[in-house]
């Protein structure tokens, strides 16, 4: 495969203010660099809606093909990835998001109250998924998210459906 870009948003108040390392942006670069995806270091932005909308504008409008972010799916009052996603996707891609409560499971029964998206921003074709911040989340969902993304992208650039 050819080196895409990609790029992992760290949604967290507290690391956004130096309050907290980030841990699980770091296992989601390494994992996409491993697997052949050009990807600088995790970006940090604090938790809301608006951030994260105005965080994947951004790396849409820079070209960035796949985006993965960690945090801010849980239920906490901050936690607002899921709508700020929601804001900016146009086609919703249910299975991958299913798929990543489904197999989580494995690691933790929490799993299912993540309320990450996965979706396509048009008409940049981006694909963008939402995972947890745990450590464990991103290492595990990360392999699900690269189990697909190679073929999503190649489908927006016009691939057959081989």
């Amino acid at each position: 495969m050819t080196s895409l870009p990609a790029l992992v948003i760290t949604v967290s108040d507290r690391s956004s203010r130096g309050e907290r390392e980030d841990r699980g942006g770091p296992i989601a670069v390494g994992l996409l660099r491993d697997a052949g995806w050009h990807c600088p270091d995790a970006e940090i932005i604090p938790d809301g809606a608006d951030s994260v909308a105005d965080a994947l504008r951004r790396a849409s409008a820079r070209g960035i093909r796949l985006i993965v972010t960690t945090g801010g799916t849980g239920v906490a009052p901050r936690d607002q990835t899921p709508e700020g996603t929601r804001r900016v996707i146009t086609r919703e891609l249910p299975g991958i998001a299913e798929e990543l409560r489904r197999s989580g499971l494995a690691d933790t029964p929490l799993s299912v109250v993540s309320r990450g998206l996965a979706g396509i921003i048009d008409p940049a074709g981006a694909l963008v998924v939402n995972l947890p911040g745990s450590t464990r989340a991103v290492a595990s969902g990360v392999p699900v998210i690269l189990g697909v993304a190679g073929h999503i992208v190649d489908q927006l650039e016009g691939g057959d459906h081989s």
